[in-house]
């Protein structure tokens, strides 16, 4: 009776860890792979639209969690521009109006550059692991891939607009390769992909990534990373506004 009761114990406290504990593990293992300390990425963001497309090239250096600067290199009107996050601010830098301009909380849902992304998906992409509360699910085989399938709910403290959030990890290099979002409705709205694995620098990670919009057909974001270093030897002080106008 007593080995029953140990083998009974042992199974639910494995249970709990797999569904519980374990699943902020998988999630803090996939945002390792895919963000360092510091970084610096060379890529280019293709928007897609059912008349037309438009495609700009990027620098962006990040150090995490808190730190990013984005400056476009192309198309020639909009090369210079420059996007600084610092913590839960953002400012943009216009060389054509030569101002720097501080995005209002009113415009955290607002477009970024005319993408499929949000101001607040660029405040809320490295808060990922501390934000929510993470679930285990299920294991899911995606594509060629075996994958934990993990729910994700903001904390109330958090002040996220999305009610869910579901990811797949994947079991061999916990790459995430698909994200779900999800409204207060639990209505999906958009669906984040990666694919095209590369090997940058000692990491495997997606080099080709699609944000799809589900209310709006035939429109698309595809971001495709060409460069990557990872821990880069970069400090807060690069990450200014005055910087904004000097960066190449």
């Amino acid at each position: 009776m007593k080995l029953l009761i140990f083998l009974l114990s042992f199974l639910i406290i494995n249970f709990e860890v797999s569904n519980g504990q374990s699943a902020i593990e998988i999630v803090k293992r996939s945002q390792d792979v895919l963000y360092s300390k510091s970084s610096y990425v060379e890529m280019t963001m293709t928007i897609i639209k059912p008349k037309w497309q438009r495609k700009i090239g990027m620098k962006v250096w990040a150090l995490e969690p808190d730190y990013a600067l984005i400056y476009i290199t192309e198309p020639a009107r909009d090369e210079g521009t420059v996007t600084l996050k610092r913590k839960n601010e953002i400012w943009n830098w216009l060389p054509s109006v030569q101002k720097i301009i501080k995005i209002p909380p009113s415009m955290m849902n607002q477009s970024w550059m005319g993408s499929d992304f949000t101001n607040d998906d660029l405040i809320r992409s490295s808060s990922y692991v501390d934000d929510y509360t993470h679930k285990l699910l299920s294991e899911e085989k995606l594509d060629q891939y075996d994958c934990y399938k993990i729910e994700s709910i903001p904390k109330p403290e958090a002040g996220i607009v999305w009610s869910k959030v579901i990811s797949y990890i994947t079991k061999d290099g916990f790459m995430q390769i698909k994200v779900e979002f999800y409204d207060e409705e639990s209505k999906l709205i958009k669906i984040f992909t990666g694919s095209k694995i590369k090997k940058f620098g000692d990491r495997k990670i997606p080099s080709y990534w699609e944000m799809i919009p589900m209310d709006k057909s035939g429109n698309k974001t595809v971001v495709e990373y060409q460069k990557v270093q990872f821990d880069i030897k970069i400090n807060e002080s690069f990450f200014t506004q005055q910087n904004m106008m000097r960066v190449k």
